[in-house]
């Protein structure tokens, strides 16, 4: 069954390191956005797969915020550090089929090649072991939904990647695929930071004997300098008892038409006017910035 065969499943997927910022709405916004075009569900996950890069509590904070801005999951919440044993089976498969192998490689012997992995070097000492995925030497291919035509090498610019790390998280690459499998998640849109992570998924799903979903990624928002506009670059986090004004600003980021919001006084009318007015050719192809 391919993706363009189901019924549309869309995500949106933040890590807990922080408080939500107008940049996680856009690409939240703008996920919500199409899958209700499509006539779809539009699911949350909470992606905390990195307990030292975890803030206490900030998942829970992020829903009440998605929450107050109208967004909420059309199904349960699922959290990846409760999913060890769906990650474990699905390594599993790929160890017995020769696709992943254990590595020992530290990270100055593959600095001396540029830090990709091609092949294991050999094991001085008994080090706790990483597993990879095999790459094979060949040109990934996929068609971006709103940036078109993309193709990457991985083998050449990647090399053999993690699924799950010598300390013993599992990796963001494998995690992800085997989640939106399980969520049978047909449609990813997201910010254009994840783009080099799109072919190596396609690769995991591919080795997984899946079909890949659809992609599509949102511009960045950029702040005065020109760079990414995140928490660390000083973004501040959005004010769950004032949504109006965000959701407008992040309608606008989107390239829709703003006056479409104009006679919207609720979070409800707003959301309600948005997927009434939403139109998919105007959603911008470059970053856009805050000012």
């Amino acid at each position: 069954m391919t993706s363009a065969s189901r019924s549309y499943i869309g995500r949106f997927a933040p890590s807990p390191t922080g408080p939500l910022h107008l940049g996680s709405l856009l690409t939240a916004l703008g996920s919500w956005l199409l899958a209700r075009h499509h006539g779809g569900k539009w699911l949350i996950r909470i992606e905390d797969l990195d307990p030292p890069r975890e803030a206490a509590g900030a998942a829970d904070a992020q829903l009440r915020t998605l929450a107050a801005f109208g967004l909420v999951s059309d199904l349960p919440v699922i959290r990846q550090s409760q999913r060890s044993e769906h990650y474990r089976e699905r390594l599993e498969y790929l160890l017995a089929k020769g696709a992943a192998f254990f590595c020992r490689c530290s990270r100055s012997e593959l600095a001396s090649h540029g830090g990709i992995h091609h092949h294991c070097f050999p094991a001085r000492e008994q080090r706790p072991a990483a597993i990879r995925l095999h790459v094979p030497d060949e040109e990934v291919i996929w068609e971006d939904q709103l940036q078109g035509a993309l193709r990457q090498n991985v083998a050449a610019e990647v090399g053999d990647f993690v699924l799950k790390r010598a300390d013993g998280y599992w990796a963001y690459q494998f995690a992800v695929v085997v989640d939106d499998a399980d969520q049978g998640v047909t449609d990813i849109v997201r910010g254009m930071d994840l783009l080099d992570s799109t072919p190596r998924q396609i690769l995991l799903h591919r080795a997984l004997g899946l079909s890949p979903p659809r992609y599509l990624h949102l511009p960045l928002l950029l702040d005065d300098h020109g760079h990414k506009f995140s928490k660390s670059s000083g973004a501040p986090p959005l004010d769950p008892d004032e949504p109006l004004t965000a959701l407008r600003s992040a309608w606008r980021l989107l390239g829709q038409e703003p006056s479409a919001l104009h006679t919207a006084d609720s979070v409800d009318q707003t959301l309600h006017c948005a997927m009434t007015h939403f139109q998919i050719q105007r959603l911008p192809r470059t970053s856009r910035h805050i000012g």
